[in-house]
C-alpha cells in the first residue's frame, strides 16, 4: 500500500494538466466533471491508505532509497495525521468543486477548466506537505499550496480588489516561505540531511541546542505560522478572504490554515523535541502566548465586522489561536482533542463560508446592514447559518464540541476561559447576522457605520445577482454540517484517538469521549454566544466600543509595507519567547 502514496499527489496533479492542457476545448460541464472525479478519486485514495497508517507506511520516491547511511531522495510517510489531513483537504477541495458548478460567468477568453486545475493544483499541494517526510519536500509542497491559493484568490484579475488582496497574500506568506527555507538551510548546514527524523537524531547526537538550531527553530516556524495566519502574522487572511471566491475562502479558512498549524506539531515532534532541539518548555511558552494572543485579536476583530467574509476570517484567525495553544500545552489528550477540534471546524467553517457565497450571490452583498431582513427568503440558509455559529461555540453534539472539550480538559486553568469567551464571541457574531440578515430582528441600521466599511464594490461572483440558488449551493453547506456533526459521534472520536497516538511512538492512547463536565463546557459557551447575539441586536450601542477597538483596527491597514513589518515583528518575539531558559552549547 505504501506504494500508492505518490498517487496523492500526482492524480490532482494529472487532473490540472489535462484540464489546462484540454479546457479550451473541453465543455464547461465535461471540464467540471472532470475535476470533481480527480478530486473524489484522490479522497477515495486518502481514505484507503488511512486504515492501514498504523505503523506508519513509507515510500522512497522514485526507489532512491537510502545507501550508507545517505540519503537524497523524496520520503513521505503515511500515518494517521498526515493521511487524515490528506482526506479532509481532498473532501473539501470536492466540497468547493461541487458548490462552485457552473459557478462563474467565465468571460469567451478564460477557457473553463482553468478554476477547477487551480484547485486541483492547491489540493495537490495540500496532500503532499500533509504527507511530507523531508523538510525540503514540505516546503516545496507548502510553495505549490501558496502559488495556487494566490492565483485562486485573485481569480478575478478584472477587479483591481482582488488582485490587490491576491498580491498581499502573496509577498506576506512568500517571506514567510523564505524564512521557512532558510531555516531548513541552517538544519542541513548542521546536520546534512533534509528527513524530518533523520535531522532530529542528528540534533540529538550533536548534544545541547546552540544559536544555530535556536535561528532554525524561529525560521521554520515563522513561515508555518504565517501560513496558519497567527497574530502577528494574519494580516493577510482577511484582506484574503474579502475578495477571494467562495470556494477558495472555503479551503483557505477550511484547511490550509489549519495545515500550518499541522506543520508546527509535526516538526517540532520529529525535530525539535529531542535534547538537542528546542526544550518542550519553550515550545510550550511560544504557543500558548501567540495562541491567546491570536484568539484573542482574532475574536475582538470578529465581533467588530460588519462585512460578513472578514467577520468569518477573523473567526478562522481566533479558533487558529486556541489550536495552537492547545497544541502548545503537551498533555496527554491535547493533541487528541486539537485534531478532533480541526475536523470538525473544518466543515462549518466551510459551511459558514458557502451560506455566506449564497448571501453575496443572492442580492450581491455581503455587508451585514445592506442586507438587514433581506434573507428571509432563505430560510434553510439561515438555518445552516445558525448551527454554524452554535457549532463555533462548541455547542454538543456538534464534533467541534468534542474536540474542543476535549481540549480544554487537557489543558485546564486559564486556558479553559481562554477557549470559553473566544468560541463564545465568535459565535455570537455568527449568530448576531444571523438575527439581523434572516430574520430582521433589530432596529434598522443606520446608512453609514463608524466602525467598518460598507463592503461597496461587491458584486456577484456567478456575474449577476441569482433569482433561484441552485441545488448545489445548499446542499454543499448542509452536508458539511451534517458531518460536522458525524465527527461528534462517539467512535469517530475513537479513530482519531488512535491514529494520533500511533504516530507518536510511545505514547498511549487518551480516549475522547462525551462526559457530562464536557457537555457543560459546550454549553456555557453557546449560552454565553446567544446571549451576547441577543443583547447586540436589540441593543446594538450596547456592546459597541468603536473608539476603543479603532486603533486595533487601524492595524489592519492594507498596506502590504506595515503586513511585512509586523511579520518581522512577529519573527522577533518567537525568538524572543524561545530564548529564556534555553540551554544554549
Amino acid at each position: 500500500m505504501h506504494r500508492l502514496l505518490p498517487l496523492l499527489v500526482a492524480v490532482p496533479l494529472l487532473g490540472a494538466a489535462l484540464l489546462v492542457a484540454g479546457g479550451r476545448r473541453m465543455p464547461r460541464f465535461a471540464a467540471e466533471t472532470t475535476g470533481c472525479a480527480f478530486s473524489a478519486g484522490t479522497a477515495a485514495l486518502a481514505l484507503t491508505l488511512l486504515p492501514d497508517s498504523s505503523p506508519p507506511m513509507t515510500e522512497w520516491v522514485g526507489g532512491w532509497t537510502p545507501e550508507g547511511g545517505e540519503t537524497v531522495g523524496i520520503v513521505l510517510v503515511g500515518d494517521g495525521p498526515g493521511l487524515g489531513l490528506a482526506a479532509l483537504a481532498s473532501l473539501l477541495t470536492l466540497a468547493a468543486l461541487v458548490y462552485s458548478w457552473h459557478y462563474f460567468d467565465e468571460p469567451p477568453r478564460r477557457h473553463a477548466g482553468s478554476f477547477p486545475a487551480l484547485l486541483l493544483a492547491l489540493q495537490a499541494g495540500m496532500c503532499g506537505f500533509a504527507v511530507a517526510g523531508d523538510l525540503f519536500d514540505a516546503f516545496v509542497f507548502f510553495e505549490l499550496m501558496g502559488v495556487a491559493a494566490y492565483a485562486l484568490t485573485g481569480y478575478r484579475v478584472e477587479e483591481a480588489r482582488a488582485v490587490q488582496g491576491a498580491l498581499t497574500f502573496a509577498v506576506v506568506t512568500s517571506l514567510g516561505a523564505y524564512a521557512m527555507l532558510m531555516g531548513i538551510a541552517l538544519l542541513y548546514a548542521r546536520t546534512g540531511e533534509l528527513g524530518m527524523e533523520r535531522i532530529g537524531r542528528a540534533l540529538d547526537a550533536h548534544g545541547r541546542p546552540d544559536a544555530l538550531v535556536l535561528a532554525a527553530f524561529v525560521l521554520v516556524l515563522t513561515g508555518l505560522l504565517v501560513k496558519a495566519a497567527a497574530v502577528p502574522f494574519h494580516f493577510w487572511l482577511p484582506d484574503a478572504h474579502a475578495v477571494a471566491p467562495t470556494p477558495v475562502c472555503m479551503l483557505l479558512s477550511g484547511v490550509m490554515v489549519e495545515l500550518g498549524v499541522y506543520g508546527v506539531w509535526r516538526v517540532y515532534g520529529t525535530v525539535f523535541a529531542g535534547p538537542g532541539g528546542v526544550p518542550a518548555a519553550e515550545l510550550t511558552r511560544v504557543l500558548v502566548v501567540l495562541g491567546t494572543l491570536t484568539a484573542a485579536v482574532g475574536a475582538v476583530m470578529c465581533w467588530y465586522q460588519r462585512h460578513i467574509k472578514r467577520l468569518l476570517a477573523y473567526s478562522t484567525v481566533a479558533h487558529t489561536g486556541l489550536f495552537l495553544a492547545g497544541a502548545g500545552v503537551l498533555r496527554p489528550g491535547a493533541d487528541e482533542g486539537v485534531a478532533l477540534y480541526v475536523v470538525g471546524h473544518a466543515g462549518v467553517k466551510a459551511a459558514l463560508f458557502a451560506c455566506a457565497g449564497i448571501l453575496l450571490d443572492r442580492f450581491g452583498s455581503v455587508d451585514e446592514h445592506a442586507l438587514h431582513g433581506r434573507a428571509r427568503r432563505l430560510p434553510g440558509v439561515g438555518v445552516m447559518f445558525a448551527a454554524g455559529g452554535l457549532a463555533l461555540a462548541g455547542l454538543p453534539p456538534f464534533g467541534t464540541a468534542l474536540g474542543k472539550t476535549a481540549t480544554e480538559e487537557a489543558a485546564g486553568g486559564p486556558l479553559t476561559v481562554l477557549y470559553v469567551l473566544a468560541s463564545a464571541v465568535t459565535a455570537a457574531a455568527v449568530l448576531r447576522v444571523t438575527a439581523r440578515v434572516f430574520l430582521g430582528l433589530g432596529p434598522p441600521p443606520p446608512d453609514e457605520s463608524a466602525y467598518e466599511t460598507t463592503g461597496s464594490g461587491e458584486r456577484p461572483e456567478t456575474g449577476r445577482p441569482l433569482r433561484r440558488v441552485p441545488d448545489t449551493m445548499t446542499a454543499v453547506p448542509a452536508v458539511l454540517l451534517a458531518g460536522a456533526l458525524a465527527v461528534g459521534a462517539p467512535g469517530f472520536g475513537g479513530v482519531v484517538t488512535r491514529a494520533v497516538a500511533a504516530a507518536r511512538p510511545g505514547t498511549e492512547a487518551v480516549a475522547v469521549h462525551w462526559s457530562a463536565h464536557g457537555i457543560l463546557l459546550g454549553l456555557v459557551p453557546a449560552v454565553l454566544a446567544v446571549a451576547l447575539a441577543a443583547v447586540a441586536v436589540v441593543r446594538p450601542r450596547a456592546l459597541s466600543a468603536t473608539d476603543r477597538i479603532l486603533p486595533l483596527r487601524r492595524l489592519q491597514s492594507g498596506h502590504v509595507g506595515d503586513y511585512v513589518a509586523w511579520l518581522l515583528a512577529g519573527a522577533a518575539l518567537l525568538a524572543a519567547l524561545a530564548v529564556p531558559g534555553l540551554p544554549l552549547g
